[in-house]
């Protein structure tokens, strides 16, 4: 478990005051800006309708509803379906909604926990969004999205049959912050159809961008009621699930609760019942009814044996969905507990310490760096990290007993629609770095792993977003290898180490420089410029076969130019720079031979790491003309793959169809 004081160094990382991807600076999907676009819709007197997510029936997802009802399906605006609209009413409460026709009770499992906390009920929607003078169709909401702060903006055009809302409903029928946030976050998995299965831990995690514990209740720790204690205090975000049953389904049990479905936790609370403290977990059904029939359910006869300001202050006879159960029972019939904290201080309940975070972003190339778990004989090609941690001093020293390292490590999707993307078995291994390869440098070979034990590993690999184990580890040279359970997998992660003391860590790249190029511009770039800094920046001054050329940039900056000026601006050039970097680093994985140059098999293994499918005759003809003689040099690759890239967008873009302003 994560100690205290973990959060605020890691939220500084990811909130950096002025960083592209930070809370105060997020980065606009699609290159939507809010501001931007109400300023131009209030002036001409406009209803914003989303091109990017257009009111039709790809924004609802393939194969969901059948035929008839998607060709009954009308989006309507709030005024068209309630009077006197509200995006808020009397405040924002888990009993404002209950689940639609999708299965996405993983998502408002997560969102029934932010009426706890005002703070990131705030991040997640801003303040000042209301149906005033001022209303023009557009509203905006904010997630933490594998890395960094995403802004989302959504017309307020919803699904309704009959003129009814088809996925989450509001109990209030003008309120529809439930509804539109529903809506931003299917924008960012892709579609509604996107958002159908999922865990808490998942959201919960996009709506703060905190810590995440994940607790297997077959295998609590001894400490669990004490524990959930401390988080209902501190006001962390709790999901938890139910195991799955026989089939899919979302089957009522005899007991009432749901097979394979998300729950959040409301409560805990200790009563005296028969001269005996009961241990009571409140729970919440994002269906919005359906409840638990066992012991201290709604109607159950134990609530006469607690005392009448317990009763009245805990109990509530009502189908909303919510209800009380013992912590022996919640054990017995959930699977797994997720804990999101902002502040993880109540682990172990007072000291906070001045933890470090640092954040590493790199990739598994099939081929080339991904070797698989330990039990491969190709383990040692993985992406391998060396780690320094110094000795802890001062009162950290005395009581450091439970850990002084965190890794966490997460997988980012590849695919822009979420249900596309599966994510893989990972997990990492925690290995000494002894006197004999203190001065190693490069990748540390087979024979390392074939000779040495990891001193902490995962548990198990889980194919979850993210894996984390909370270590103690004595000073010294460390070296974190994260993999995925099976060889020849490709995916990009982040790994995250969070450490009581100073710690210094870089990526072994076998002589390569896998380190990110940072750089920013203050004025428009045109083509001559992108071309200069290109060459200086990424290619280092090596101009052979002549390095980027101006034409190849000419195509990029057509390519990036959103605004239309025949230049980048700032956020299309940062835009730009994040694909660059992104693409080098895919190249130098898998360029094995460390010949500056790709092979045919080493291009198409490439291709396959930038979420590409492209035939073994057309990765030949892109060769010869980006290439030369069979081989291709980054400047080549470079241009071609985000070439390709914007050319899949711009066509799936017009097969999707297009809206307008209207």
């Amino acid at each position: 478990m994560p100690p205290p004081g973990v959060y605020e160094n890691m939220m500084e990382a990811r909130h950096r005051k002025d960083g592209f991807g930070s809370l105060n600076n997020p980065e606009s999907v699609f290159n939507q800006d809010y501001q931007q676009l109400k300023e131009y819709l209030v002036a001409h007197r406009l209803r914003f309708i989303d091109d990017m997510f257009p009111p039709d029936r790809n924004s609802i997802g393939e194969r969901f509803l059948n035929p008839t009802d998607l060709d009954r399906v009308q989006w309507l605006r709030p005024g068209e379906i309630a009077p006197n609209p509200s995006l808020i009413v009397d405040g924002i409460s888990r009993f404002d909604f209950g689940q639609g026709r999708i299965g996405n009770c993983w998502f408002l499992a997560a969102v029934g926990s932010l009426g706890f906390k005002n703070g990131v009920l705030d991040q997640v929607i801003p303040q000042g969004q209301n149906f005033n003078e001022e209303y023009c169709g557009l509203f905006h909401f904010r997630f933490w999205r594998i890395g960094r702060w995403v802004d989302v903006v959504i017309d307020d055009k919803l699904p309704t049959i009959d003129g009814r809302l088809i996925f989450v409903r509001s109990t209030t029928p003008n309120e529809f912050w439930p509804a539109l946030l529903e809506k931003a976050y299917a924008k960012v998995c892709g579609s509604y159809a996107d958002m159908n299965a999922g865990t808490p831990a998942e959201a919960l995690m996009d709506f703060t961008g905190g810590v995440h514990i994940y607790v297997d209740l077959k295998h609590p720790p001894g400490d669990l009621w004490e524990l959930m204690c401390r988080a209902g205090d501190s006001q962390s975000l709790m999901g938890c699930g139910t195991p799955q049953g026989e089939t899919s389904e979302n089957t009522v049990a005899a007991n009432g609760l749901v097979e394979g479905h998300a729950y959040t936790v409301t409560g805990v609370k200790q009563v005296m019942s028969q001269e005996k403290v009961e241990s009571l977990i409140r729970l919440w059904n994002p269906w919005g009814k359906g409840e638990w029939k066992g012991d201290w359910s709604d109607r159950s006869p134990l609530w006469s044996t607690v005392s009448p300001q317990d009763r009245d202050l805990c109990l509530k006879v009502a189908d909303n969905g919510e209800f009380w159960m013992t912590i022996a029972d919640f054990c017995q019939y959930f699977s797994s507990l997720d804990i999101c904290c902002q502040s993880p201080s109540f682990v172990d309940g007072s000291q906070a310490w001045d933890w470090k975070a640092s954040v590493c972003e790199s990739r598994w190339v099939a081929g080339a760096t991904a070797g698989g778990s330990k039990r491969h004989d190709s383990f040692w090609i993985n992406p391998q990290f060396r780690v320094t941690i110094g000795k802890v001093l001062g009162e950290c020293a005395e009581t450091h007993n439970d850990g002084n390292i965190l890794v966490s490590l997460t997988q980012k999707p590849d695919k822009r629609n979420r249900r596309h993307f599966e994510n893989l078995y990972i997990g990492f291994y925690v290995f000494e770095v002894n006197k004999t390869f203190m001065r190693k440098k490069g990748k540390f070979p087979a024979s390392f792993f074939s000779h040495h034990s990891p001193v902490a590993h995962t548990k198990i690999f889980r194919d979850a977003r993210e894996v984390m184990e909370f270590l103690r580890l004595k000073p010294g040279e460390y070296l974190i290898v994260p993999s995925t359970f099976k060889p020849n997998e490709s995916a990009s992660f982040i790994l995250t180490i969070v450490a009581k003391t100073e710690t210094h860590i870089h990526e072994n790249s076998g002589g390569h420089n896998h380190e990110p190029v940072e750089f920013s511009v203050n004025e428009d770039v045109g083509a001559e410029e992108l071309q200069k800094y290109l060459n200086e920046q990424i290619l280092k001054g090596d101009l052979r076969a002549g390095g980027f050329s101006l034409d190849a940039c000419r195509s990029m900056v057509a390519l990036m130019d959103t605004s239309i000026t025949g230049t980048l601006n700032e956020p299309e050039f940062a835009c730009l720079w994040t694909k660059v970097i992104k693409y080098k680093h895919i190249f130098v994985s898998t360029d094995v031979s460390h010949s500056g140059t790709l092979s045919l098999s080493e291009l198409k293994n490439a291709i396959m790491a930038a979420g590409l499918k492209i035939g073994d005759d057309m990765i030949k003809l892109m060769a010869v003309h980006y290439g030369a003689s069979g081989q291709m040099r980054l400047a080549g690759f470079i241009s071609l793959i985000i070439r390709m890239e914007c050319m899949y967008q711009m066509f799936k873009q017009m097969s999707d169809g297009m809206s307008l302003i209207l």
